[in-house]
């Protein structure tokens, strides 16, 4: 098989060849790196491996190309990077590796390139490419590697229990990977993480996030999950998404599964967004569920107050997660909380009032939400979908024509609580935060314009009615 590098690639690899020509040590490109140029998927990242001093071959890499930044050394380690553009070339010198069973830290010592491949993660993962003047470009395959890749499956290049066993982050890899390349986990690999996931406690919570959030990306994220409930994973790093299963009947009256039903909005909200965030709402829109649910007789399951409870879950879920407690996250609670807001609204006279408290609510994240509860449409009914559909676009329609009426986006309220100390001569107290509530009602109600000067003479109307007039 003959891999066909782009131009600026076959320059970099051609150079790293002389390189390795002029220091005496054979190399290789190895990895993700050769697997993504067999598939044709984009790939911005390079390995090689050297039979000998990586960082020394990086430095004589480097000469050639005087790179700016120049080569970055990580002695600590004996790796080396070097950056052009866009693409990343890292350097290491080949090696075999032996594990102790409580850590993910091996003993690491020089080796040859068949030790380096046996210690890769799958057989896809194994595949070195030649990088001499004689043999430029050969692919060295030892485990099978391209006929896996012809087959679109993930296997091990040695016993799987071993290699997971030595490094339990692969498990989560191989689920990250089978999503990412639409690979299917052959048998043998696939109960051999069901029988070790457990060892995934020895891995680092940013580790195990880090391959979740990879997975998130992907354009069918589902499948990622569905292969962690299924490999037994998620009952070890998420197991509040996991009580989501299963669907209860009582009196004849069963609701859907909302495991199922999560993992088809987190579906279709990717298929329209390549915000990661917005993907984490899709995933937690429904996690209160679970605490929520109810039987009432005679009406059947009710999940009152779920969005409100779940968007109180957010910033615990994502400490846990170790996910960051920043902005986004803030904006993850806040869809959660209004999920069900726009579907409330197709249901009724759609009023302008009921329009700037969405608008008022929602910000700047107004658009995200209306691509939220329009995925969160699941019903094997179509006429109902249709009809959700339709009364969504309506919706969207009449956020467009009371934005542009009251510009309400990121909307504050023209007179401040400072204003009003100041106006009234009083220190802050629950006077002020009355008067500040009344304006925004009476905005939002659409009883006095948006406009500082309707708002003052509210304002005067209203503190009059609590006893306080201007001092100025």
């Amino acid at each position: 098989m003959q891999i066909h590098f782009t131009d600026r690639e076959t320059e970099l690899l051609h150079a790293v060849a002389k390189a390795a020509s002029g220091l005496g040590v054979p190399a290789f490109a190895v990895g993700g790196f050769v697997r993504d140029k067999i598939l044709d998927r984009p790939t911005k990242d390079i390995d090689i491996v050297c039979l000998g001093d990586g960082m020394a071959l990086a430095q004589a890499f480097s000469k050639l190309f005087k790179p700016t930044p120049p080569v970055s050394l990580f002695k600590t380690f004996g790796t080396a990077q070097v950056k052009f553009d866009d693409i990343e070339i890292e350097f290491v010198g080949a090696r075999k590796e032996s594990y102790a069973r409580d850590s993910r830290k091996p003993t690491v010592e020089p080796g040859t390139i068949e030790d380096d491949q046996n210690r890769r993660d799958f057989t896809v993962n194994a595949l070195a490419v030649e990088l001499s003047f004689e043999r430029f470009g050969t692919i060295i395959d030892p485990f099978g590697g391209l006929e896996d890749l012809e087959n679109k499956i993930l296997k091990t290049p040695l016993a799987p229990e071993r290699t997971f066993d030595d490094d339990p982050l692969r498990m989560m890899r191989a689920i990250r990977f089978a999503t990412q390349l639409g690979f299917a986990i052959t048998e043998e690999t696939m109960h051999a993480i069901q029988k070790m996931a457990n060892r995934i406690s020895i891995v680092s919570q940013e580790r195990i996030t880090d391959e979740l959030q990879k997975i998130m990306m992907t354009p069918k994220p589902s499948k990622g999950w569905y292969l962690l409930r299924d490999a037994g994973l998620l009952q070890e790093i998420f197991p509040l998404l996991l009580q989501l299963e299963g669907a209860e009947t009582l009196d004849g009256i069963g609701h859907k599964d909302n495991f199922s039903h999560t993992l088809q909005v987190l579906d279709n909200v990717a298929a329209n967004s390549n915000d990661i965030w917005l993907r984490w709402a899709a995933l937690l829109h429904d996690i209160a569920k679970p605490k929520t649910k109810r039987f009432e007789t005679g009406f059947g399951w009710t999940f009152h107050g779920h969005e409100v409870v779940g968007a109180r879950m957010v910033p615990k879920i994502f400490t846990q997660l170790k996910l960051p407690l920043n902005e986004r996250m803030k904006m993850v609670q806040k869809l959660v909380a209004l999920h069900l807001r726009p579907i409330s609204l197709t249901k009724e006279t759609v009023t302008d009032s009921a329009v700037r408290r969405l608008l008022f609510d929602a910000g700047e994240d107004i658009d995200y939400l209306m691509i939220l509860c329009s995925g969160d449409i699941t019903s094997k009914n179509q006429s109902k979908v249709k009809r959700y559909l339709q009364g969504f676009e309506y919706v969207r329609q009449r956020i467009v024509e009371v934005e542009e009426k009251d510009k309400l986006r990121n909307w504050q309220p023209p007179i401040t609580g400072e204003m009003i100390m100041e106006i009234f001569n009083i220190t802050p107290s629950k006077n002020v935060g009355i008067i500040k509530d009344a304006i925004r009602e009476a905005i939002l109600d659409g009883i006095i314009p948006n406009e500082f000067d309707a708002a003052r003479v509210f304002m005067l109307a209203e503190a009059a009615k609590l006893g306080l007039y201007p001092t100025k």
